[in-house]
């Protein structure tokens, strides 16, 4: 993998988790408004996840391992993104806290440990095929 794909593309994936989470919100609580209340609901998280990722980044941790390092991704885009929310006057539902911590650490766990057992998989059988 390229220099830049090694910490874009886990950022990519990561900020696509947010986007996913902003479109179900839409869809779920603001669906007569306009698709760019989407960004309005991302923006904090997304935010959060570009630091969590600058952060690790240079400490020259890399951001695709499932712990300890996405743990802290999926936390910090949660608790930084609340925090954000909350002080752009958005609300903090108690259903929303849950359902976004869920959704988050789900996400972002989730295709890590994906790709984790891809890598697995593929080492494996290279080294069947030897």
């Amino acid at each position: 993998m390229s220099r830049p794909a090694r910490w874009l593309a886990p950022l990519a994936a990561d900020l696509l988790c947010v986007l996913a989470l902003a479109i179900g919100g839409k869809d779920t609580h603001d669906a007569d408004q306009s698709d760019w209340v989407v960004l309005v609901i991302a923006w904090p998280f997304a935010l959060a996840a570009a630091a969590a990722h600058a952060a690790l980044r240079s400490r020259g941790r890399s951001t695709t391992r499932v712990w300890p390092e996405g743990a802290v991704v999926a936390v910090v885009t949660y608790a930084l993104g609340m925090v954000l929310r909350a002080l752009a006057g958005r609300g903090l539902a108690p259903g929303f806290l849950v359902v976004a911590g869920l959704f988050l650490a789900a996400t972002m766990l989730g295709w890590r440990l994906v790709a984790l057992l891809v890598r697995r998989r593929s080492t494996s059988a290279a080294r069947t095929t030897r």
